[in-house]
């Protein structure tokens, strides 16, 4: 059975989405744990990290997400494990989840450094189990060169199964290997693939931001996996609303208060709108709501202002759901057109 301990240099590098392509692509039994959970969800009195709850939802690995992290809170992860503890933990955790897998992926915390101070940052779990690390750099250029001559210049990975780097998110991938890919090789750092900027994978869906801001559907429903790629703050006027073209772009998210009946009618005769967020609690009538059903627009309505929802959405990461089954099949792609798939699993 083999580990493969995937970090990443930044937050929302994105590991747990290269995770997904490398487990479909790879098409053997696997399995996956995330001992430092970054992502919490709280749901019916029980608490569990999102991606574990995706890989599970994806995969039917038929465990509970619950089992697949030790916690999330620095404090008391610091106060139960010392370095054997953290140790013996993660073994543990391996052994329960390997029964009948080829491979089992092992996320590391939101980066690189992150859990360092109590012995579960993605280099400590690469010690602990023997297993290859494999390190997630994106941004622009620039940024992930200094990134990964960072890894080999300042870290101490000489007594890691290293495998190499797999660059995500690169916008322009001939003049980044024309220009960028010497210096990296020049550095002495495998390349174990380059996967390209995917808008597609930019937009979030209904679903997703519904779980993220703990919000009540109220219309909608059954639309929840539409995707938005724009959003609109209806706070002003509604000529002044009419009159700005970021009205009218497509998927776009409305974010307004429940009270603005004028502002949502609006928005649904436009045409553009792909969905709403109201907000302040405020439930609109039930005329309004019977329009958005009607124009298969989801309604979420959370208890903070507008610009507290819009400051909320503008900070979230784009993650793909469940029920995302082409990004999904997109991500797997992906990882068959640019990873060395073969350089990777080889032990």
């Amino acid at each position: 059975m083999k580990s493969l301990i995937v970090g990443s240099m930044d937050y929302s590098a994105g590991k747990t989405s290269l995770i997904i392509g490398l487990a479909k692509a790879a098409g053997k039994p696997f399995d996956y744990i995330k001992p430092l959970g970054d992502r919490l969800v709280y749901r019916k009195k029980r608490i569990w990290d999102y991606d574990a709850a995706l890989m599970t939802n994806i995969f039917s690995l038929g465990r509970d997400p619950e089992d697949m992290t030790m916690g999330f809170e620095h404090l008391k992860l610091r106060f139960k494990y010392d370095e054997e503890g953290a140790k013996n933990r993660v073994a543990a955790m391996v052994a329960e989840a390997s029964a009948g897998k080829d491979i089992i992926f092992v996320e590391g915390g939101k980066s690189i450094e992150y859990g360092v101070s109590f012995h579960l940052n993605a280099f400590s779990l690469a010690r602990y189990l023997g297993g290859k690390l494999v390190i997630v750099v994106s941004g622009d250029e620039n940024y992930i060169v200094d990134n990964v001559i960072f890894i080999k210049k300042y870290l101490d990975i000489r007594d890691l199964n290293f495998g190499g780097v797999i660059i995500n998110k690169v916008r322009n991938i001939d003049d980044f290997n024309n220009v960028y890919v010497p210096i990296i090789k020049g550095a002495g750092i495998d390349i174990l693939g380059i996967i390209p900027y995917i808008e597609q994978l930019t937009f979030f869906s209904m679903e997703y931001l519904a779980q993220y801001l703990l919000a009540r559907v109220v219309a909608g429903e059954s639309w929840l996996e539409r995707r938005v790629s724009n959003i609109f703050v209806g706070a002003a006027s509604i000529d002044s609303a009419c009159s700005d073209e970021r009205f009218r772009r497509e998927n776009n998210l409305l974010i307004t208060s429940g009270d603005r009946s004028d502002m949502l009618l609006a928005s649904f005769e436009e045409g553009s709108t792909t969905a709403v967020v109201v907000t302040n609690n405020i439930l609109p009538p039930q005329n309004i709501l019977a329009k958005a059903d009607e124009k298969k627009i989801p309604v979420l309505l959370v208890p903070f202002g507008v610009y507290e929802a819009a400051k909320q959405i503008e900070a979230l990461t784009p993650l793909i759901t469940s029920k995302n089954a082409a990004e999904i099949d997109l991500m797997a792609e992906m990882v068959r057109g640019h990873v060395n798939l073969e350089a990777l699993l080889k032990d």
